[in-house]
């Protein structure tokens, strides 16, 4: 009885970070997938990539969006990649990404990312929590808070 007791203990506590490991992964492609569509420019893929409601809290201000319809509104008046190109922004590319919290539903990313111009050379990098959720099983931002304007 003590060693059935002790493997399922086993077996229980081996499971977990395997568990852990698969949501990082999925979570990792997912921020990948961000950064993907950032970079093309895509606003519809780009916005896929987020749960609605969706919080953006930057710049001195927090920003909710209802829906996905509501987000690309919003960045396409005026367009936020050609307001961005302005600023001498061409890519950006992930520096890290710490997970802060792991759940099944619910993940805390703590990233640092740095935006690039057309040379390749570092035009800025900023630090931000993206607070990711599960929803009808797939990933997504649901809140973001930023140091970026």
């Amino acid at each position: 009885k003590r060693t059935t007791d002790f493997r399922t203990l086993m077996f229980y506590l081996l499971k977990k970070p395997m568990k852990a490991a698969e949501i990082k992964k999925q979570v990792l492609a997912e921020l990948d997938t961000w950064m993907s569509a950032f970079n093309a420019k895509d606003l519809e893929a780009w916005s896929k990539t987020h749960n609605f409601p969706h919080v953006r809290i930057a710049g001195g201000k927090l920003t909710y969006w209802h829906s996905r319809e509501e987000y690309i509104e919003y960045f396409s008046k005026p367009d936020m990649f050609e307001s961005l190109k302005a600023l001498g922004w061409h890519h950006s590319k992930w520096v890290s990404r710490d997970f802060d919290l792991i759940t099944k539903y619910k993940v805390h990313v703590s990233v640092v990312f740095q935006r690039y111009n057309s040379d390749n050379k570092l035009h800025s990098k900023f630090e931000a929590l993206y607070i990711l959720t599960k929803e009808n099983e797939k990933w997504g931002i649901q809140f973001r808070s930023s140091l970026a304007p």
